[in-house]
Formats: C-alpha cells, sequence, structure tokens
C-alpha cells in the first residue's frame, strides 16, 4: 500500500500544479476581459479599415508631397502678385501717356480753329519775288523742323515737307503755311493719341489676366493649406490646429482690405 501511494502522489502533485496553472490562466483571461471587453472583441470591419489606411510610411511620404506641392504654389502665387504690381505700374503709365497725348491733340485741334479763324480774314500783300518764295520755303522748312524736334511731326510728314509733297506748297504765305502745318500737327497727335488709347488697353488687358492669374493661385495656395490643416486636425488636438486656423484667416482678412481698386481711368485692376 506504502509503495503503491510513493508511485501515485508524486504525479497528483504535478498534476495539482498543472490544473493550478491553467486556473490562473483562465482567470487571468476572465479579468482581462471583464475589464476590457473590447480589446479582445472580434471587429472585422475593423480589421479592414485598418487594412485600407496607409502605413505610416506611405502617410509621411504624402505628406511630405503636399507641403511641397502647398510650398511651389505658395511661390508661384507671390511671383504672380509681383507681376501683377509691374502689369499695374504698365497700365498706369499707359494711361498717363493716353492722358498726355489727348491733351497735345487737343491744344493742336484749338490751334487749327484759331488758325482757320485768322485765315478768313484778308492775307497782308507782299511782292510776289524769288526772295519772297525762298524766304517762305525757309519758314516752311524752319516750323516743320521745329514741330518735328517738338515730336509734334513724324519723320514722314517732315519728309513730305522737304520734297514738297502731299499739300506742302512753300510757295503759299507765311499764314497758309502755318495753317497747313497746324493741321498736320494735329492729325499727327490724333494718330499718336490713338496708339496711345491702343496700347493703353492692351495693357489694361495684361493686367486683368495677371490678377485673374494671381488669384487663381492664391485660391490653391490656401486650399493647398487648407487640406494640411485639415489632415493635421484629424491627428492632433483642437488647440493645436486653431492657432494656424486663426492667422490663416487674418491673413485673408487683411489680404481683403488690401485689394482695393485703382482709381483712374477704366479703374479695374486691384491694387496688389
Amino acid at each position: 500500500m506504502q509503495t503503491i501511494l510513493s508511485a501515485v502522489l508524486p504525479d497528483l502533485s504535478r498534476a495539482a500544479v498543472i490544473w493550478l496553472s491553467l486556473l490562473g490562466v483562465v482567470a487571468v483571461a476572465v479579468s482581462a476581459l471583464l475589464l476590457r471587453p473590447g480589446r479582445f472583441r472580434f471587429d472585422p470591419g475593423a480589421r479592414i479599415r485598418r487594412a485600407a489606411m496607409p502605413s505610416q510610411l506611405e502617410q509621411a511620404q504624402e505628406e511630405r508631397e503636399q507641403s511641397r506641392y502647398a510650398q511651389e504654389v505658395a511661390v508661384a502665387a507671390e511671383r504672380a502678385t509681383t507681376t501683377v504690381r509691374r502689369r499695374r505700374a504698365e497700365w498706369v503709365a499707359a494711361q498717363e501717356e493716353v492722358e498726355a497725348a489727348w491733351l497735345a491733340y487737343e491744344a493742336a485741334e484749338a490751334g487749327v480753329r484759331r488758325l482757320d479763324a485768322a485765315a478768313a480774314m484778308p492775307l497782308p500783300h507782299t511782292a510776289r519775288t524769288p526772295a519772297e518764295y525762298a524766304d517762305r520755303e525757309r519758314y516752311l522748312h524752319r516750323a516743320a523742323l521745329d514741330a518735328y524736334w517738338r515730336r509734334e511731326l513724324s519723320v514722314e510728314q517732315l519728309s513730305d515737307v522737304f520734297a514738297h509733297r502731299d499739300g506742302w506748297d512753300p510757295r503759299l504765305h507765311p499764314v497758309e503755311q502755318e495753317l497747313v502745318l497746324q493741321r498736320a500737327i494735329r492729325d499727327n497727335l490724333a494718330a499718336k493719341h490713338a496708339v496711345a488709347r491702343e496700347r493703353e488697353q492692351a495693357a489694361w488687358r495684361a493686367a486683368e489676366l495677371a490678377v485673374a492669374a494671381a488669384r487663381s493661385l492664391r485660391e490653391e495656395a490656401h486650399a493647398a493649406i487648407g487640406r494640411r490643416v485639415a489632415e493635421s486636425a484629424s491627428v492632433l488636438p483642437l488647440s493645436e490646429v486653431a492657432g494656424p486656423l486663426r492667422a490663416q484667416t487674418r491673413e485673408n482678412v487683411e489680404q481683403t482690405r488690401e485689394n482695393k481698386v485703382a482709381a483712374r481711368g477704366r479703374a479695374t485692376v486691384p491694387a496688389y
């Protein structure tokens, strides 16, 4: 009997140890389930979502690409703003040129009207001698040269004066020559005003296109920044995201206040 007990007791002790170990594992598992029941819950949808989400490496690469894109768009928007300032300055200069050409044309037109009234009166009688005709020719050439140096006559008109063609007759009385000269000056200044007007319109269209391009790039830059902030908000606390959003809002408000309209002529190009 003692022999049998001595043979069985070691097996019983090992079995008891095994059973106690199993009971301990079961107790730990039950305690974990009771304390955190969702930890060991099987959720196929969650596992599929985690599998579909990009890895940390892919997410970091995507964030770098978006950051680089936002920086490139911001640089392009700044360059477009500089182009807008240059185009607007060119348009303002073209407007001033149009105004100056118009004032010169108005002065020439007033001179023509004054000489038309004077030509209606009897002309002073002068002897028609070769010396008189020579004096009239010199007077015409000198007056045409003076008008050319004042940029009132074109080089083609000056050539016609010295060639005595296209209505330039050196035998006319000086009053009549002055009238012909003033009419030529008026026509030349009218043509210059028309050319200046065309340049002003072209400068205005270029400025408008530059403004549209700058506005589009600024909107794209703001959208890129907004996408970055929105993605950061999904992982950052609200307090860390609110600061950049408030700063961006203040910048947009200040930029809106700065986008005033130029106050001359057509005045549709915003002053950047």
